[in-house]
């Protein structure tokens, strides 16, 4: 006879927390097994191991080397050495002290809830084997996230390459790189690599860089990146690649015509796949889509009424915040007959480039494809006068409103700090506020999020020509 709980949740991550502080809420007897699939993901996920804090880290060290080498004209700039040995050791020890503060003293705290460090797999309708031991439960939630995916291309299983895992942790400073993939993951890496000196070169198989972020901050941030030395090739067909000593060589297309790439590091950045296969999920009936991802309805639920799902394990959008709040949505909606659901336009979203990415809500296409007759105000930041103070007047702020209500459906900002900034779009997009209570809502002088207000005036008159904080 296994041991008996109310729920098990099976993940250790954002998602697998936030349920396991939720059922402890609300005293439910819980036990959460926390093996992954996701080799560098051990307790905390792979937010605090392997994503979100180790690589935003190494794009701060990575920003202040490349922006010590250069700046104000009043500054006189010595030659900065850059330690990579040191600064992935850094990196290594905030990561260790997260682990232990967020995750492990956290959950240490939870008194209704077991924690077993095993690798978790149903056995039947209301059992899971984790190790050597089967414990039962009534109620499950699945969070246990995902893990880079690999493109199927010939070669790629007999060469060494790198996934996000890999390169926060190498031990060798490489002068050069090819980094697969033009979204966020690829470009933060590209551009941490290339602040440290390697030589990066992007390869990105639709038409642009962020397909999904508006056209207007991908050209951008394209030219921005460029003009740092990053080579970004667009329109790419991987055909094939090899290794030859220590040399990964990509062929390819680029727009139709073949080409050949060198560097001594390849980073494949080429999305998520599932953390699914070993769950044995027929035993419950858990349904899962056309790419492994277990599908949920809008209260978390699984095509199995007992199971739950949150996190990466559920597919886009994967943000740690996110997963958090599925988490504590799907143990709420097992107990608690008030079901809550989640509006994933009102969920922000950031890229940690220099300058960053942040948007929330809709494009400018997604809105007029649903029938909003759209009106967009598009505010370059050199009209933003915080930003020529700071000496960086790369970006723009893109508002989307509905031509005829003027309610905004959507924000979308190209700025140092967007990803702390995009918060009032937040508020914009959830609350349904207009075009004009942005401009009645008094912003702080001089500051960056005044961009926001400027962007809503420039509805009505052109702000090249209006003073500071005129209203």
């Amino acid at each position: 006879m296994g041991s008996k709980y109310d729920l098990i949740i099976l993940g250790q991550g954002s998602g697998a927390f936030a349920a396991a502080i939720k059922a402890n809420e609300l005293g439910i007897k819980t036990a959460m097994v926390g093996g992954n699939a996701t080799r560098g993901a051990v307790i905390g996920g792979t937010c605090v191991n392997v994503g979100c804090v180790p690589s935003k880290n190494l794009l701060t060290v990575g920003n202040e080397f490349y922006q010590a080498k250069d700046g104000f004209a009043a500054i006189k700039y010595g030659n900065s050495e850059l330690d990579f040995r040191r600064a992935i050791g850094e990196k290594d020890a905030l990561v260790k002290r997260f682990r232990k503060e967020k995750y492990s003293d956290v959950l240490a705290e939870l008194q209704n809830v077991e924690y077993i460090p095993e690798l978790g797999r149903f056995g039947s309708r209301n059992e899971v084997k984790a190790g050597d031991r089967t414990l039962m439960a009534k109620k499950f939630i699945i969070a246990t996230g995902a893990r880079a995916k690999i493109p199927s291309i010939k070669g790629a299983d007999k060469i060494a390459f790198l996934t996000n895992e890999g390169a926060l942790s190498l031990k060798e400073f490489p002068d050069s790189m090819i980094v697969v993939g033009g979204r966020a993951l690829g470009l933060e890496f590209a551009q941490m690599y290339a602040h440290f000196g390697t030589k990066v070169t992007v390869l990105q198989r639709s038409d642009r860089i962020l397909p999904e972020h508006e056209p207007e901050i991908s050209q951008a941030l394209q030219h921005y990146l460029e003009q740092e030395g990053i080579e970004i090739y667009t329109n790419v067909n991987l055909k094939e690649v090899s290794q030859n000593n220590k040399t990964k060589v990509v062929r390819a297309l680029v727009n139709d015509v073949s080409k050949e790439f060198r560097a001594d590091e390849l980073l494949f950045a080429t999305g998520r796949t599932p953390n699914t296969e070993y769950l044995n999920l027929n035993a419950v009936g858990v349904e899962l889509d056309n790419n492994g991802f277990v599908k949920v309805n809008e209260e978390m639920q699984t095509s199995a009424p007992y199971v739950w799902a949150a996190g990466d394990v559920i597919g886009e959008p994967m943000l740690e915040t996110i997963a958090a709040k599925e988490g504590a949505i799907a143990a709420n909606n097992a107990f608690n007959s008030h079901k809550k659901r989640i509006n994933f336009k009102e969920v922000p979203s950031a890229v940690f480039t220099y300058p960053e990415v942040a948007s929330v809500g809709l494009t400018d296409a997604e809105a007029n494809g649903q029938g909003i007759k759209c009106a967009c105000g598009i505010l370059t930041l050199d009209l933003v006068p915080k930003a020529h103070i700071i000496g960086d007047t790369r970006g723009l702020v893109k508002v989307v409103a509905n031509k005829e209500t003027k309610q905004i459906v959507g924000v979308h900002i190209l700025a140092p700090h967007a990803a702390d900034l995009i918060h009032e779009g937040v508020l914009a997009v959830k609350f349904k506020l207009t075009i004009d209570d942005i401009i009645d809502t008094v912003h702080v002088f001089p500051t960056l999020s005044e961009g926001l207000k400027l962007a809503a005036q420039s509805f009505y008159r052109d702000v090249s020509k209006m003073s500071c904080c005129t209203e």
